[in-house]
């Protein structure tokens, strides 16, 4: 079992390995490229880096972090499960750890599709976990083409009566043989008024279901902290005390998907601090405000 998986290899994960690393606790970094870093072309307001591009600080985070020791895998992280201790599900297997901490950012990703955005909450759905029971014997479809939509479609099928996946014109990227049937046409439009009434292709072709969930991509830090069950605040971010906890023992959150200003000094100043208080959480003596937090019950205000 790991001490500490960190999900995310941007500048609020591998902050948090660094501080974990010489901490003595071997962190596990779990990193599937530079996301929504990727995009900034020029990073000119961080402190000592003068000018350079997303990609760059990206790139010399993972330098920097091997050079320390800092183990890196590149996977596709599609579930976390657990309380306590937990199971971090890949697309190259399952790793259990005593702690771990969201890094990945905000990329939850919706299609540009006519009638997704108006239906919402009304037969649209980003969580499998949080509205598959409202579905209970009903047909649904999932939109996205690889494991993470995989994943979602495997959850809503517990208790769907049938479960399409949609790929809306990519081709699929799936690790493993979906048991579901595959539909690869582009997405026309999503037909309903008050709820969702079913699901137009471009071909022609229609399906009728109630419920579609939006998969696309990989999860999510957001995604996977609601599905386990940890409070997020109103504006949808993960909820976290001063130490970066969730309202989950042992599960910690850092960087853009906790909200605020969404720039590299936070996401590196969070991560910081939740390296080191998930260093001493998984020390086999904690520190006795940690012990005291978990008797009481009270993460955070």
């Amino acid at each position: 079992m790991e001490n500490i998986i960190i999900i995310g290899g941007g500048p609020a994960g591998i902050s948090a390995a660094l501080y974990a690393a010489r901490s003595g606790r071997d962190p596990l970094v779990i990193e599937h490229g530079a996301g929504g870093l990727k995009k900034a072309e020029k990073i000119e307001n961080y402190y000592g880096g003068g000018t350079l591009s997303g990609q760059e600080l990206y790139d010399r985070g993972i330098d920097q972090a091997k050079t320390l020791g800092v183990r890196i895998l590149t996977a596709q992280v599609v579930g976390v499960e657990g309380f306590d201790t937990f199971t971090v599900h890949t697309d190259q297997g399952d790793f259990d750890a005593k702690a771990v901490i969201l890094a990945t950012g905000t990329s939850r990703k919706a299609p540009v599709i006519p009638g997704l955005k108006e239906l919402e909450g009304r037969g649209v759905s980003y969580c499998a976990v949080c509205d598959a029971f409202f579905y209970r014997g009903k047909k649904v479809a999932v939109i996205g083409n690889g494991d993470f939509a995989l994943k979602e479609a495997e959850e809503i099928g517990n208790v769907a009566s049938e479960v399409t996946i949609l790929t809306n014109g990519l081709p699929g990227a799936f690790s493993r043989k979906p048991e579901y049937p595959v539909r690869t046409e582009k997405i026309q439009n999503l037909k309903g008024t008050d709820f969702l009434e079913g699901v137009e292709l471009a071909d022609g072709t229609g399906l009728e279901v109630s419920g579609v969930f939006v998969a696309i991509g990989t999860a999510g830090s957001t995604e996977i902290a609601r599905r386990m069950g940890a409070e997020l605040t109103e504006k949808g971010n993960i909820r976290v005390d001063e130490e970066m906890r969730t309202t989950i023992p042992g599960l910690y959150a850092a960087g853009d998907c906790t909200g605020g200003l969404l720039q590299v000094v936070k996401a590196v100043y969070e991560g910081a601090v939740a390296g080191m208080d998930a260093s001493r959480y998984t020390r086999p003596e904690k520190a006795p405000e940690l012990a005291a937090a978990e008797a009481t019950g009270k993460r955070q205000e």
